[in-house]
């Protein structure tokens, strides 16, 4: 059997295995990762998914119905890349030759050796897509029963496995669903990306050079070194204490901070009813369901986990998000193709979209009703910028921690967790409600509506003047994409 082969039928049994297992895992299709989540909900980019609290409701209203669905969505969760893998085993090394005791809960570290491999996705992060796949579906039925999705994704191993799971859930739902009249067989088709240097790819965008190697290219680093100096210096000195001889540094203790988030998605114990005593303690002191986290997540407190949310929301705002002034254009190309598709119109972009892939029916075909994009953290927040989605926030603080519901619903965590999806909606409502600038409760008869949510956070997008339910007209959404029609400051990346 091929390596395709494997992942279809390894897949395939954990798409089963959500729709009809009887024990309660910590992932599941409707409110994502549920475990220890006074702790796990403040991984910033290294939380699993979770379904954010929305100020609007997300559902979709009784009077419209849904014609356009796309989905955005970062791979599922993975081992830590191979630079910080190296740089954890190094770490690890060095508290076994440097420390003489471990003091109590630090007992683990004594024999622990780092496992975790490096890049791939994990069982969470598998289980994570497929679960992904199915919730689209169950959202968007009424298109889905009838249509599969055209799929794209960007060409790292990871992110193609992400897509593969992802259409393995939407399938596994799809027949389940007695209403539905498509039988499509796996696997789906799907246009792959490759992540090549200097390849137009706008679901990996590195063309940029000012952003990846210019004086852009740093802003994020140093917005994170500046709030990390005020929060860690305390919490280095009791892991000190815990590890005389260690001499560990505040880079040394976000790193053990690291290992948690990846040691509690690396663990199978998610999928088994068994665990532990002191596991099922460990769960239940963060607020789980008796599944446990890493033994890394007890060395810090749950207000050490806030202000490590922060560290990572600081990070990608800056480095990534509408912090750096060329963070928003980054994500331009990939906005530009969302408003051809919302349009039915060819790709207008002269950033980082690929001409001949986009100009290809095959590659890039209009008038299909459901969409669905893989990509990476970093690209997605570059796509939030362009969309607006966080216009009228401030600039973060470097120096003091700010809650999410403070800006606007933004944290990393919040924005671009493992399985992170941003989804855009477009639809025709009966009711009132409009957000086209003709006063409350105007709509044209027939006008579509565009409405933006974010792992289950509608954001109710300031430049289109979004209603009441979030939603804005398909003409005024698009005519506030100026940015992005206007290619952002693609010029100041080669100047």
């Amino acid at each position: 059997m091929t390596g395709l082969g494997v992942m279809v039928v390894m897949v395939g049994f954990l798409a089963i295995a959500s729709l009809q297992s009887e024990s309660r895992p910590c992932d599941t299709p409707e409110l994502g990762f549920q475990c220890g989540t006074a702790i796990s909900h403040f991984w910033g980019q290294y939380s699993p998914y979770f379904s954010v609290p929305s100020e609007l409701d997300a559902s979709i209203p009784d009077d419209c119905e849904v014609t356009f669905a796309q989905v955005l969505s970062r791979h599922g969760a993975r081992a830590p890349t191979l630079k910080r893998a190296a740089s954890y085993v190094d770490l690890i090394d060095r508290i076994h030759h440097g420390a003489i005791s471990y003091g109590p809960g630090y007992e683990f570290l004594r024999t622990y050796d780092y496992t975790l491999g490096a890049d791939e996705l994990t069982r969470t992060g598998q289980q994570q897509m497929v679960n992904s796949g199915i919730k689209f579906y169950r959202r968007y039925r009424a298109l889905a029963r009838n249509s599969i999705p055209f799929v794209r994704t960007a060409g790292q191993d990871r992110v193609v496995h992400s897509a593969e799971n992802f259409t393995q859930g939407f399938h596994s739902a799809l027949l389940a669903d007695r209403g539905s009249t498509v039988r499509p067989t796996l696997p789906y088709d799907m246009v792959v990306i490759p992540e090549t240097a200097g390849a137009n790819n706008t679901l990996h965008n590195d063309l940029c050079t000012a952003f990846e190697e210019g004086p852009y290219s740093t802003i994020g680093d140093d917005a994170q070194d500046t709030y990390l100096s005020t929060f860690a210096g305390p919490i280095t000195a009791r892991v000190n204490a815990n590890l005389p001889g260690a001499n560990l540094t505040d880079a040394d203790t976000v790193a053990l901070m690291d290992l948690c988030p990846f040691e509690t998605v690396a663990s199978s114990s998610y999928y088994s009813s068994s665990s532990s005593s002191s596991d099922r303690a460990t769960a239940d002191a963060g607020g789980g369901n008796g599944r446990p986290l890493s033994p890394f997540c007890r060395l810090f407190s749950e207000s050490e986990w806030r202000a490590y949310d922060y560290l990572q929301s600081v990070g990608k705002w800056y480095g990534y998000g509408p912090g750096n002034p060329l963070g928003p254009t980054q994500g331009v190309g990939f906005v530009n193709e969302l408003l051809a598709r919302l349009a039915g119109v060819p790709v207008r972009d002269g950033t980082s979209t690929n001409r001949t892939l986009d100009g290809d029916p095959r590659t890039f075909p209009l008038g299909r009703p459901l969409y669905a994009d893989f990509s990476h953290d970093n690209d997605m927040m570059g796509v939030l910028g362009a969309l607006g989605a966080y216009d009228g926030v401030p600039p973060l603080d470097k120096t003091a921690r700010r809650d999410p519901e403070e800006l606007g619903g933004y944290a990393a965590s919040w924005a671009v967790p493992f399985a992170a999806r941003i989804y855009v909606e477009k639809m025709r409502c009966s009711g009132g409600g409009g957000g086209g600038g003709g006063g409350e409760g105007w709509q044209e008869k027939d006008e579509e509506m565009v409405r933006v949510l974010v792992n289950d956070r509608v954001m109710a997008l300031k430049g289109c003047g979004a209603d009441e339910r979030g939603m804005c007209t398909l003409e005024r959404f698009i005519e506030s994409m100026a940015f992005a029609r206007g290619n952002g400051k693609w010029d100041l990346c080669f100047a």
